[in-house]
């Protein structure tokens, strides 16, 4: 990773004690963050400024190395303004996203550029936190590999499912406390590693990234689908994505779906999830080989039914592997069925789609459409569009990133005169 420059959340810790001039460069520094560029207008209507006390504290920000040019804006009548972004590489994020399965990690600096290829690498994720010391010492060993220092970091990121409270830094589905105190996941991890942590639900990183970066950029109203082992739900309402009273918001995997269904993790049956998730999708291709159903999963699993996963379903649907098409178009026949309903309750401009089911492409986005128009009234139907997302796996991490950056500035202006 390249060398940090001379600008280092210090400076920013700094500001925050010199009153309201600080004050006011912090608030500058985080409106550009969160439009990554910007004129100095935008800036004077956005936070109430004149345009000489803005100007004089961007001169100021200029000279620390925190911003700079970064070309001219749209003309509304005459001269294009000059754009106004943050230097990059001022400030780093270590992103980390946990998987029921696997663990992935990467860096990125306050620009959401990544500065290191992504880590992956086996971790089971569980109720408790039996296992975190395998979860730091890969921290360890990935930053040591980086040659980086965690004093380096402005904060780490932590993403993962569950029902999350990001604001108090709570997982309450996974790594719980095992000593029933009241300790924080955000602040266990920080007091480990020593600088502070972030949690967010994988799904509403996964919406961050999506209106900061990607499909919903500029959108006030969407919807991003999380479909991979499970089904989850971001919201994004007014331009902003939506946590709900506790942060639990988007919990559709669990929405009631099937009378007398199969019984879901969660402990109710006949939940969404257990018919239209990856899971349900390698669970109903198992039963099938083992039943005796004709398909060439036998042989991409070299006859190991318990090797048959998502991505081993969509190969063979690609292949031209009918049951495996049929698979996937009955998944994906009912998240359409629960996109439809969706649609109506939020009448989104967009839904992206994300997740390992998503890059079965047309063998689940047909029938999806299919059910979205069967069950959705057409008037709210016609007024959504439904895309992949361009992401990729590095949805969750730079979400992470945006939610760690964006607190360490909120915690900032809170602290102001402390």
């Amino acid at each position: 990773m390249p060398e940090q420059k001379k600008s280092h959340p210090k400076y920013l810790k700094m500001l925050a004690k010199e009153g309201k001039k600080g004050n006011n460069k912090l608030r500058i520094l985080q409106y550009i963050f969160d439009n990554q560029k910007t004129s100095v207008s935008k800036i004077c209507e956005s936070l109430d400024l004149s345009a000489p006390t803005t100007l004089n504290l961007l001169s100021e920000l200029t000279n620390a190395g925190w911003i700079e040019k970064k070309g001219a804006g749209k003309s509304v009548s005459g001269r294009r303004p000059d754009l106004i972004g943050l230097v990059s590489k001022s400030l780093f994020v270590l992103c980390i996203d946990l998987e029921l399965s696997t663990l992935r990690m990467g860096i990125f600096d306050n620009t959401l550029e990544m500065q290191t290829e992504i880590y992956n690498c086996p971790f089971s994720l569980s109720i408790n936190r039996e296992n975190m010391d395998i979860l730091f010492q890969n921290v360890t060993d990935f930053l040591k590999s980086k040659g980086i220092s965690l004093n380096q970091l402005a904060g780490i990121s932590m993403t993962m499912p569950g029902l999350i409270n990001s604001e108090t830094g709570e997982n309450f589905s996974y790594l719980v406390s095992n000593n029933n105190d009241d300790e924080s996941m955000a602040a266990y991890c920080s007091k480990v590693f020593g600088v502070p942590v972030t949690i967010q639900n994988d799904v509403k990183a996964a919406a961050l990234a999506e209106l900061r970066c990607g499909k919903a950029s500029g959108k006030q109203n969407a919807l991003i689908i999380l479909m991979d082992w499970g089904l989850g739900l971001g919201i994004v309402m007014d331009g902003k994505v939506r946590r709900g009273a506790s942060g639990f918001s988007g919990e559709i995997g669990h929405i009631p779906f099937e009378d007398n269904g199969e019984l879901c993790y969660c402990g109710k049956h006949g939940c969404l999830e257990t018919v239209a998730s990856g899971n349900a999708l390698s669970k109903m291709a198992k039963a099938g080989i083992a039943s005796g159903q004709n398909s060439i999963l036998n042989e991409l699993s070299n006859r190991e039914i318990n090797k048959i996963e998502t991505s081993l379903i969509i190969n063979a649907a690609n292949k031209g592997d009918l049951y495996a098409i049929q698979l996937l178009s009955k998944i994906g026949t009912n998240i359409g069925k629960g996109i439809s309903t969706l649609i109506q309750i939020f009448n989104p401009e967009v839904i992206v789609l994300e997740g390992r089911i998503a890059a079965a492409k047309q063998y689940i986005t047909i029938p999806m459409l299919q059910s979205i128009n069967t069950y959705c009234m057409t008037q709210i139907r016609e007024k959504t569009q439904i895309t992949s997302s361009d992401l990729g796996e590095t949805a969750n991490l730079m979400g992470g990133a945006i939610e760690n950056i964006d607190r360490m500035f909120q915690i900032l202006l809170e602290s102001r005169g402390k």
